[in-house]
């Protein structure tokens, strides 16, 4: 399973959830840190043999437990244990989470956590879900992704196009990123019956009038729709 978001140039990247093994040591980096502030916030009045009241306990241990609401929402669906493992937060379609899927992952979270197999649970739900996904991340639809790309779909056929490129077919307008994307997985795959069959349909959809050979024909309009949509 992966997750494909697609950036402002127009390039479609493919993400590898992160691995199981890879969120608990964010999810044990992120402990250190809130045992840090407890540390600290109890520590200091020890050191100065001040008993803490009621009201110091609960400001100072509030940060505890919206640690994660609060770190995600703030550090685009990190913590800082995410940052440490380079993973982050997003949709299933790869977009950037709203405070209410942020909302939902972090009271499943608690959920989850309760009982003696509470932290096994999460667990179980990763590895047996196929997607990355938790309870949270699945009532929520997130998962939780490596920050560095897998595999970049378009590499092979994206090029920086030159300000001077020269769009030969400007009714590629009519096409859509569905149907980019189709045409790019039809030259990935190189099937010669295919590749004419799709130049054919882009020839009907949008009037294009071409000689060019259909690989040739079609690599032509993926580079004027990447020009045109870049604008």
């Amino acid at each position: 399973m992966s997750v494909a978001i697609r950036t402002s140039q127009n390039v479609l990247l493919e993400y590898e959830p992160a691995s199981i093994g890879e969120r608990i040591l964010a999810a044990m980096l992120d402990y250190l840190v809130i045992f840090g502030w407890v540390l600290l916030v109890f520590g200091i009045p020890a050191r100065l043999k001040i008993t803490p009241g009621t009201f110091y306990s609960i400001l100072v241990l509030s940060p505890v437990l919206f640690y994660d609401l609060l770190s995600e929402w703030m550090l685009n669906g990190r913590s800082i244990g995410k940052i440490a493992l380079g993973v982050r937060v997003v949709m299933l379609d790869g977009s950037q989470p709203g405070l209410g899927a942020y909302l939902i992952r972090w009271v499943l979270r608690i959920v989850e956590s309760v009982g003696f197999l509470g932290g096994i649970v999460p667990i179980i739900t990763v590895a047996a879900n196929g997607k990355g996904q938790r309870l949270g991340d699945i009532a929520a639809g997130t998962t939780v992704v490596k920050l560095k790309p897998a595999v970049s779909l378009d590499d092979v056929l994206f090029q920086p196009l030159p300000e001077t490129y020269v769009v030969q077919f400007p009714d590629v307008r009519l096409l859509s990123d569905r149907d980019m994307g189709i045409v790019r997985h039809i030259l990935r795959q190189g099937d010669q019956l295919a590749i004419q069959r799709t130049a054919d349909k882009i020839k009907e959809v949008t009037g294009i009038q071409s000689d060019l050979p259909n690989w040739t024909f079609l690599e032509t309009v993926v580079s004027d729709y990447q020009f045109i949509t870049a604008q």
